[in-house]
């Protein structure tokens, strides 16, 4: 529960002052030792705190899920794997994990999705990525529309799309090889485009390098790019960029 909530709760007589007092004991974070969880970061930010799961101590991920889960109502985790799935779901049973994106999630109810963000690949390969963009800027909110394999290779596919896409508060271009993708997309749109290099390619990719220095060397304007295969990290920055868009 968000102290927006818990404020309105306390007015309209649904909660207890002295309740409320107890649960803002926690605030501004949570100290479980090997972790302090910020509380605080909806309230500061519009978006609560997300779980990089990948790396984490079993014990401790799942102590940090089932604390998230009970101060805010649901919780992200980026980069999670199946067994990690299995272990939070022993504490969270309703918790959903998508392996394509490795996104382990829990929403509230009747969550209302708003504006509108378009997520592009150049091929089938980057959708991991994609969906990791896509599930994130989700969570955040967003109504997103997914416009897959629609790359350089092909420009008539992309060019087919071109009106649908131009609706979109936001796109999002996810591509590996040489990267291409998200200039195309900018230089046919005027909302802002999100450029995401990934991992995918032969040799002379380096494993995404090669995207990257063609992303950020871009001669489009209206371009902005994320570290390599950073699909959360698209979807979070155009989640803003919906809710500024959405504000106007």
């Amino acid at each position: 529960m968000d102290i927006k909530e818990m404020l309105h709760n306390v007015r309209e007589g649904h909660m207890s002052i002295e309740e409320a007092e107890e649960r803002l004991k926690n605030l501004p974070y949570e100290d479980l030792g090997f972790a302090k969880l910020d509380l605080h970061r909806k309230l500061r930010s519009g978006f609560p705190e997300t779980v990089f799961c990948e790396g984490k101590p079993d014990a401790y991920l799942a102590s940090i899920f089932e604390t998230l889960h009970r101060e805010n109502g649901e919780v992200l985790g980026t980069r999670a794997s199946r067994s990690q799935f299995e272990l939070v779901r022993e504490r969270i049973p309703g918790i959903l994990y998508d392996p394509i994106s490795r996104i382990l999630r829990i929403e509230q109810e009747g969550k209302r999705l708003y504006g509108c963000v378009a997520v592009c690949t150049g091929g089938t390969a980057d959708i991991p990525v994609a969906e990791e963009a896509a599930q994130t800027a989700e969570f955040f909110g967003c109504f997103v529309e997914r416009f897959y394999d629609v790359g350089v290779a092909g420009i008539h596919r992309l060019l087919s799309k071109r009106e649908q896409i131009a609706r979109a508060n936001c796109v999002i271009a996810v591509a590996g090889m040489e990267g291409a993708l998200g200039t195309a997309v900018a230089g046919l749109v005027e909302n802002p485009v999100i450029a995401v290099p990934t991992s995918v390619g032969y040799g002379a990719g380096f494993h995404g390098l090669s995207a990257l220095l063609t992303m950020i060397n871009s001669c489009a304007n209206g371009i902005s790019t994320v570290n390599i295969d950073n699909g959360y990290g698209a979807g979070y920055l155009a989640a803003q960029i919906n809710r500024l868009a959405v504000k106007e």
